[in-house]
């Protein structure tokens, strides 16, 4: 039986010259890709570094490493970080930092908001400036909940076509929340997440961003009524773009049984229904990108009880094999949605391009018939906090270019 067209696609060699991908006879260096399936490398739009302040969790250096194992090439990173992200010195000090590691392009999201307080609009148009050049900015782990607010951002970052990316979290109705809202909550004794708190500011503000013209992503969606929202504010033609998380398109509540912290996230496992409702939405385009909301936590913020725990899991180094047990070795959709839709959404031009000449070399190789078990001890990662510990995941990235240099060699970092 012939190999579907997009696998065929992929077992190629890829010449090279100044970075850049060239026709064969101009290259300086020739990839055989010995039959690994190539694809763009992968960008990642909601990444947390914890560089400044958290260098305990993860530096810019070791997430660097994690994501250049998991095939990425570039990276953006969130701005909860201390202090926040809120200025141009601040984004340019990640900035720089990325640059210094070299194994990833780390692009720092700004934050929305001066320190994450959702009382004043933060630097925007200083960090849109800065040498960062930033065109995404977030409070990520906390909602923009005052709508006067909201808008002021979305008309501000409309005048250089930056985004506004909102976790969607009504906080008056998570106050004190601990795992989904349900019958499984219920049974648990702990306080639920009800799925309308993420759904009623997904509505506000698609229609807030209609209303000033601007563009809206959505982070992390996690319910079937998210889905139904957007897929309606994309066909009204609104410019809304939406992200869903590697554990939502594969956990369920029903962990949160275990009583055990590396299953607390925020926004929460939800039920079969809803992860079934992501994926249709993955697949169809309701929701543009896979986004790995790498969250990495030091022991001490997780391995305790599950009321204290911080919430948050790892995600670079596990994402592509998770993808792949999700939507099968559908190598033309993951590329997609995993590089090209969010290299589009972060404006991050040398990324998420098709492998041919002209292009960048940013790409990596991947072994489509490999089997390997997580050891969270054994990632790149400072942290340890991921859900798939022991499990046997498909697929693993074998070499992985950045602009024609080789950060992953033979599954190891280069640096």
């Amino acid at each position: 039986m012939p190999l579907p067209a997009t696998r065929r696609k992929a077992l190629v060699k890829i010449y090279i010259r100044d970075g850049v991908i060239v026709e064969k006879g101009q290259e300086d260096r020739l990839v055989d890709t010995g039959g690994l399936v190539a694809l763009p490398g992968l960008v990642d739009l909601h990444t947390h570094l914890r560089e400044p302040g958290r260098e305990d969790a993860e530096t810019v250096l070791s997430g660097s490493r994690a994501a250049a194992l998991g095939g990425f090439t570039a990276v953006c990173a969130m701005a909860n970080t201390s202090p926040v992200a809120d200025t141009a010195g601040v984004v340019e000090q990640v900035y720089r930092l990325g640059q210094e590691a070299g194994l990833v392009d780390v692009q720092p999201i700004g934050a929305v908001t001066v320190g994450l307080a959702g009382e004043r609009l933060a630097e925007l148009g200083a960090m849109a400036d800065s040498r960062a050049r930033v065109r995404v900015f977030s409070d990520d782990g906390h909602c923009v909940h005052d709508p006067r607010l909201m808008r002021r951002a979305l008309e501000y970052v409309k005048a250089f076509d930056g985004v506004i990316a909102q976790h969607a979290e009504e906080p008056r109705l998570t106050e004190g929340a601990q795992m989904h809202e349900g019958t499984e909550s219920a049974r648990l004794g702990l306080t639920g997440w009800p799925a309308v708190a993420e759904e009623s500011i997904i509505a506000r503000d698609v229609l807030l961003a209609a209303h000033v013209g601007a563009r809206l992503h959505i982070c992390h969606v996690s319910t079937a009524g998210s889905v139904e929202i957007i897929r309606q504010a994309k066909a009204r033609g609104i410019r809304v773009t939406a992200e869903v998380t590697p554990h939502h398109l594969l956990l369920t509540h029903e962990l949160a049984g275990s009583y055990d912290p590396v299953y607390k996230v925020n926004p929460p496992l939800r039920t079969e229904r809803d992860v079934n409702a992501l994926r249709e939405g993955l697949r169809d385009g309701t929701i543009d990108i896979i986004a790995t909301d790498h969250a990495p936590h030091a022991a001490e913020d997780k391995e305790c009880e599950w009321a204290y725990a911080r919430p948050g899991m790892l995600g670079l180094e596990t994402a592509l094999s998770i993808a792949i047990h999700v939507l099968g070795q559908d190598w033309e959709l993951i590329a997609d949605r995993m590089s090209a839709a969010p290299a589009r959404i972060a404006q991050l031009a040398n990324h998420g391009q098709p492998l041919r000449p002209g292009s960048p070399a940013n790409f990596t190789l991947v072994d489509p018939a490999a089997r390997w078990t997580v050891e969270p001890h054994g990632l790149a990662s400072l942290s340890h906090n991921t859900p798939y510990a022991g499990m046997v995941l498909p697929g693993r990235v074998v070499h992985t270019y950045l602009r024609g240099e080789q950060t992953v060699a033979d599954g190891k970092v280069t640096k």
